[in-house]
């Protein structure tokens, strides 16, 4: 817990902060060096909890293996197979951040893509459970605090015993009389012997006479995954559920069902009980995405490479929950019971601006070179001198281990209205865990290569949202940035010719500014765009115009915040001179993006200062987002430590006597 969550429990005496997603869970992308004690450091406090690691061979092929602290470092569990704990030098410890892995094929192999799930034991969350088999029904106990949604047991001392599965919604009355296994792809079995045909409780779980679950003298393991039902307590205000055990009936059709978590996910496991199928992995991280073809799919039961899904999309992920988007049966097969896990994305509130937001002179390196960022980057724009003007983003372009980080990635112009494009400047990137990386070919032939500027999605700070439209007026689009966002960006990804729609709280809902014009506020007619409706911590609502909200067009929406001593989303009056801008910084802004906004005739452009350039006590250096030109090198910006100043000098003109200004800032 930080020290800020643990100052806040002391001052509220009861309740509280309650534990974050991003301290009980984590996947962590990487790839092998086949180098000795390596640390994986993502976050999660393994060696005070407990808990368990989860690594997989994404490419070429491998087996997934799993690592428990019950256990012990150096023995793994393969979940694909029946096979009993094997000794194994792979993961040599469980640390306070993370754990360490050596130069062993299953967890560090030279040149092999990895993914690695840790799961932390915590109350409503996470639990294991060693035990030793009688032969004859019992109960065993555990900490989990609530009962629980799905529990996998595994035989630990002999081969030859498959994984069984309990799990809540494998039968709608009673799925304690069931089990299914994960190692193979088979459909759920009646048994009363495996639960011993009584269901689980906040405290303990019953296990019957069956050699999968209580053989005598046997030994085995038990994981029991929580399932929140607006009862968790996890989060800021101790008050979010962040794991959901359910299933869905498929309906055999593309436009699929749409389940409702109450949360957006970033990692889902799905099974069809009713077929014969595999149990299908996904994650944001390596690609579950709203738009393209093929998701990144791991089969729990089988050591395949990670594949796209039958070149189309498998699931999206919504504000709100997942909705399948594929007739294929393995997850979508008509009348059929498939059972979900689902974990939440991040609910932790940022402390430093370092943790979300990173400038970087891609000049200064190989384009082809992973960029760190410390934090898994969600959003980035791409600002070239002379040239292009970009924004990519995980949500809408995934990456899988087939296409080496190296796939032309959806991306959209910042400086025209373009629909989303994949490749027509050749542009490839890729997101990761704590880099990004963009290859050579994407600013070929410029005479400056970009600065990246990369945004993680965080609460109170920034949200991504995607979203189709169906020309209601009126509707609301859910999102989850957990105040209401003081400005957004809208774009149609879809079709040609649509302007981006920006909202700012200083312009209101019933004026709109266009992103990729030098054009000050304009009246939204009608209430077209904005409905003439300020946004809430939950959803913004739309008018029925096809840059918004058009029938069954894509769109993105981009939402920004001010949060105290991160960022600022405000506004000035230009005095004719210079002012300095409060922004309640300490050190200064780093990044700063200004717009004139006062008039409808030509008046300013989208101007951008960063620190990475220089933000100076003299001249420095700027790009104009909106158009493929632009730079300047000039004093308009001077350094503040509470935020920065504006000049007034013709060759920007951010500063005029009366005129007005929008601006966002970044520490």
């Amino acid at each position: 817990m930080t020290a800020s969550k643990i100052v806040l429990n002391a001052a509220s005496g009861v309740g509280g902060a309650g534990l974050d997603v991003e301290e009980v869970f984590s996947t962590f992308l990487y790839t092998g060096n086949n180098t000795a004690n390596r640390v994986i450091n993502n976050g999660i406090d393994l060696a005070g909890e407990g808990g368990i690691v989860w690594t997989k061979i994404r490419y070429p092929a491998g087996d997934h293996s799993l690592w428990t602290t019950d256990i012990g470092a150096g023995y793994r569990l393969l979940p694909n197979e029946t096979n009993a704990k094997l000794t194994d030098g792979g993961l040599t410890s469980f640390n306070n951040n993370g754990f360490t892995i050596q130069d062993n094929s299953s967890t560090n192999p030279n040149n092999n893509t990895m993914a690695s799930w840790t799961f932390r034991k915590a109350e409503k969350f996470f639990d294991v459970v060693t035990y030793t088999g009688n032969g004859a029904n019992r109960t065993i106990s555990h900490n989990l605090g609530t009962t629980p949604g799905m529990i996998i047991v595994k035989k630990t001392n002999t081969s030859g015993t498959d994984w069984a599965v309990y799990h809540r919604g494998i039968d709608s009355s009673s799925p304690e009389g069931y089990h299914i296994r994960l190692n193979t792809t088979a459909a759920r079995q009646a048994s009363t012997y495996t639960w011993g045909n009584t269901a689980p409780t906040n405290t303990t779980f019953t296990v019957g006479n069956s050699g999968l679950t209580n053989n005598n003298s046997d030994t085995y393991v038990a994981y029991l995954f929580g399932h929140n039902n607006n009862d968790g307590e996890f989060g800021p205000d101790n008050d979010q559920d962040i794991i959901k055990c359910g299933s869905y009936t498929g309906n055999g059709n593309d436009d699929g069902p749409e389940i409702n978590l109450g949360f957006e996910p970033q990692w889902v496991m799905v099974k069809n009980t009713t077929d014969v199928d595999s149990w299908y992995i996904f994650d944001v991280m390596r690609g579950m995405v709203v738009a393209g073809t093929d998701d990144a799919a791991l089969r729990a039961d089988s050591n395949s490479a990670e594949t796209g899904t039958s070149g189309e999309r498998a699931i999206s992920p919504t504000p709100t929950g997942f909705k399948v988007t594929t007739n294929q049966g393995w997850i979508n097969n008509n009348n059929t019971n498939l059972i979900y896990m689902a974990i939440r994305r991040g609910t932790a509130v940022p402390e430093s601006a370092t943790e979300v937001f990173k400038t970087y002179d891609l000049t200064s390196a190989s384009l082809s070179t992973l960029v760190s960022t410390s934090f898994p980057p969600d959003m980035s724009l791409h600002l070239s001198n002379d040239g292009n003007k970009l924004t990519v983003n995980r949500l809408t372009g995934g990456i899988h281990a087939n296409s080496s980080n190296n796939s032309p990635r959806n991306w959209l112009q910042l400086y025209g209205n373009d629909a989303e494009d994949t490749g027509s400047y050749g542009l490839y990137y890729a997101f990761n865990s704590t880099s990004f990386k963009v290859s050579n070919n994407g600013y070929s032939g410029q005479s400056d290569s970009p600065y990246a500027y990369m945004w993680k999605r965080a609460p109170k700070y920034f949200d991504l949202v995607a979203y189709s439209g169906n020309s209601t007026a009126g509707r609301t689009v859910s999102h989850n940035l957990g105040v209401a966002p003081e400005m957004f960006w809208i774009k149609n990804r879809t079709h040609n010719g649509e302007d981006w729609i920006v909202y700012h709280k200083d312009i209101g809902n019933g004026k709109y500014l266009i992103l990729q014009d030098i054009y000050g506020e304009t009246t939204d007619t009608s209430n077209a765009r904005l409905h003439g409706t300020n946004p809430t911590a939950t959803n913004f609502t739309l008018g029925s115009n096809v840059q918004v909200n058009a029938s069954g067009d894509d769109y993105i929406a981009y939402l920004f915040a001010t949060l105290d001593g991160i960022s600022k989303v405000g506004s000035y009056t230009g005095n004719g001179s210079n002012q300095t801008i409060n922004c309640g910084f300490s050190s200064g802004a780093r990044w700063i993006l200004i717009k004139r906004t006062d008039s409808t005739v030509s008046t300013g452009n989208w101007y951008v200062w960063d620190t990475e350039r220089g933000i100076v006590a003299g001249d420095e250096q700027h790009t104009v987002m909106n158009t493929t030109t632009g730079k300047g090198t000039d004093d308009s910006v001077d350094p503040a430590n509470s935020g920065f100043i504006v000049n007034q000098i013709s060759a920007t003109n951010i500063n005029v006597s009366s005129a007005e200004y929008i601006f966002y800032a970044i520490a």
